[in-house]
């Protein structure tokens, strides 16, 4: 079941172009991580798909209709948590969760309870005096007690120490995910989308450029690293259909390839005439740097 569709989506902001011919489609039961260096749209496809925002042109389905046709009954079916999202820092754990309680007909109160014994959440203290990893468990609390069908988070943890991080990705996209929750997420950190996610989404230069399961990535994509000359350059490996980048490092070229390493190897080997290349299997976070730089 497709729960959410982007056919041939552009949106931009006055005269820069964020997104442009994004195509995208989220299934039940997925968990999708998003990534991308800042300013790449991954915060504009996300307010798209809340229907904070309009596309230009193309069209979004979510759940099957236009999310801004009935924004109330689409935001319903969704948990949202972001990093710049505030609660109220003058009420306290328990009344931020009566206010969400009351705007959710299917709110699961054992749920929620269990949820604030799991986080040992105060219910008595107010939010601005909780510490910021407590205050992202309370946001996650809120938007997920009415069971959403689609859970989207927006670099939740931003802002907090490894630990608390790891701690808060892990609960709410393991904990939800086993009841069947579909899960959009992005993140800065590559053990985050490595760790968790089942699906990598790439966006680089206004598109989606990478779409593709986390383990065919691990298996059917690597780094070849060889001595640039002898014409043999950039261009002439980028001119090569499997191949997504090539830089130069120094006196080496390195290059992406959508390829197993010893697939590489030979293709190499046929096109240049020699075997100069050495071509190994490459993680998500060398993967990214080589693709699009190092995360900002």
């Amino acid at each position: 079941m497709c729960l959410l569709e982007f056919n041939d989506v552009s949106r931009g902001y006055g005269s820069e172009k964020v997104l442009s011919g994004v195509n995208l489609q989220v299934h039940a039961g997925e968990v999708i991580g998003l990534l991308g260096r800042n300013g790449a749209g991954k915060t504009t496809l996300i307010r798209l798909v809340m229907g904070m925002l309009r596309p230009e042109s193309g069209r979004i389905k979510v759940f099957g209709e236009d999310p801004r046709k009935d924004p109330v009954a689409t935001r319903r079916r969704i948990g949202y948590v972001a990093e710049d999202q505030e609660l109220p820092p003058f009420l306290k754990v328990r009344d931020v969760i009566a206010m969400y309680r009351d705007l959710y007909a299917d709110w699961d109160e054992d749920f929620a309870t269990d949820l604030m014994n799991r986080f040992e959440l105060p219910p008595a203290r107010k939010i601005k005096d909780l510490s910021r990893g407590q205050a992202r468990q309370v946001a996650l609390l809120c938007a997920v007690s009415h069971r959403p069908d689609l859970l989207i988070l927006d670099e939740p943890a931003g802002g907090l120490d490894p630990a608390a991080r790891r701690e808060f990705m892990e609960t709410s996209i393991r904990l939800l995910n086993e009841e069947g929750t579909t899960i959009l997420f992005s993140s800065h950190h590559m053990s985050d989308v490595e760790r968790m996610a089942s699906r990598l989404v790439m966006i680089h230069e206004n598109q989606t450029w990478i779409d593709s399961e986390l383990d065919d990535i691990r298996e059917g994509y690597c780094l070849a690293q060889m001595l640039a000359g002898d014409g043999i350059d950039g261009q002439k490996l980028l001119s090569i259909q499997q191949c997504l980048c090539a830089r130069r490092h120094g006196e080496a070229l390195h290059a992406v390839f959508e390829l197993d390493p010893d697939t590489c190897s030979r293709l190499l080997r046929d096109e240049l005439g020699a075997d100069i290349a050495r071509c190994r299997t490459i993680n998500l976070e060398e993967m990214f740097i080589e693709l699009v730089g190092r995360p900002s």
